[in-house]
């Protein structure tokens, strides 16, 4: 099993999740991999060394830490690199209240299932000022399109049909193994007509030969509002790339906060499972943040294993700690500056508890 540890708070994540999954009585052979920001001066610069991506091509999953982004320079996403470089084309994102979880919302279950490698997120960009821009730009104008400022960056969202019809089709797909009742197609087709059209034709076509499931769709600044609103009238949602990174924040913020969001993005052949959340790197050695995220992706690393057994145990020990609401990190207290606060490795230890506790049961 591929470990990536990351890099920010993500060694002390993977460490507490890699000790409450070997507590469910797994059996785990773990091959450690290096990547991210903290790793790039020994692999020349580079944040994902190769052998990291063969070896989750070998071994065909992996378990990974967050790893650090820098804002508007720098590496590319370490994230966004491995989705391209494997073709994991869906990321699945479970947004599920636990009660004790200081939330507005109650009895949220949604599935958001992310489009993975195309869109803006496919990273066709062009600077300010530079000749591709400027050229992209005459061209643009030549063929009828009207720019009111030329001194602009251009990022380009390509959306095929290809890509479209695989992630619909993984929404049904899943939305079928888990026993959920229907898939919502979210876009902007009603501005977007050649991009986001495409997607939403598409996307009908695909529900048309999976009529077993509901459908339906939804412009993506209505379903804002509409699951702040009716979250219990939602269950799959399948999204285009930039819409599932925005609304699982959204989703999350509905559950408690990114620290109870796990992740997980399939291709093919390989599958590799991580928190949604950041690395929050002012936080490492710290021993403070939430490693719920983590663990809950590891659980959904079981269920991908057929473990499902261990999975529903993990899952069941990390809910009663919720519940109990004494073993938590400062974010999911009344308040972040409650004393009674845990840190990252005693939830651990309290969830393994609560492992054990079952096994003795």
């Amino acid at each position: 099993m591929i470990l990536i540890p990351g890099d920010g708070t993500g060694p002390e994540l993977t460490e507490a999740t890699r000790r409450v999954l070997e507590a469910t009585g797994v059996e785990f052979d773990w091959d450690v991999r290096e990547a991210g920001a903290d790793v790039m001066d020994k692999h020349g610069g580079n944040p994902l060394p190769p052998d990291v991506l063969d070896a989750i091509r070998e071994t065909g999953v992996a378990l990974k830490g967050p790893i650090t982004t820098p804002v508007g320079g720098g590496f590319r996403s370490v994230n966004v690199a491995l989705r391209k470089e494997l073709d994991m084309y869906a990321q699945v994102r479970p947004c599920k209240t636990y009660p004790g979880v200081r939330t507005r919302f109650e009895d949220v279950d949604l599935i958001v299932v992310r489009e993975n490698t195309e869109d803006l997120y496919a990273g066709i960009e062009y600077e300010q000022g530079t000749a591709e821009a400027e050229e992209l730009i005459g061209w643009i104008e030549a063929h009828g399109g009207q720019l009111r400022n030329r001194d602009a960056g251009i990022s380009i969202k390509p959306i095929s049909i290809t890509g479209t019809r695989r992630i619909v089709q993984f929404a049904f797909d899943y939305a079928r193994r888990n026993g959920r009742r229907k898939v919502t197609a979210v876009h902007k087709a009603n501005i977007m007509k050649f991009s986001d059209g495409l997607y939403l034709r598409v996307a009908r076509e695909v529900a048309e030969e999976n009529s077993d499931i509901e459908f339906d769709d939804r412009i993506v600044d209505n379903m804002c509002m509409q699951l702040v609103q009716r979250p219990e009238e939602y269950d799959v949602l399948v999204l285009p790339n930039l819409y599932g990174d925005v609304l699982s924040d959204l989703c999350a913020g509905m559950i408690g906060g990114l620290g109870l969001a796990p992740g997980a993005n399939y291709g093919e052949n390989v599958a590799v499972f991580e928190p949604t959340h950041g690395s929050a790197p002012k936080y490492a050695g710290q021993n403070k943040v939430n490693p719920m995220a983590e663990m809950l992706s590891g659980m959904l690393m079981l269920r991908h294993l057929g473990e499902h057994d261990a999975a529903d145990s993990l899952e069941r020990a990390i809910a009663d700690v919720i519940r109990e609401g004494e073993s938590v990190t400062y974010d999911m207290k009344p308040t972040r500056t409650d004393p009674t606060a845990v840190g990252t490795s005693e939830v651990a230890d309290a969830i393994i508890e609560k492992l054990g506790a079952g096994v003795r049961a």
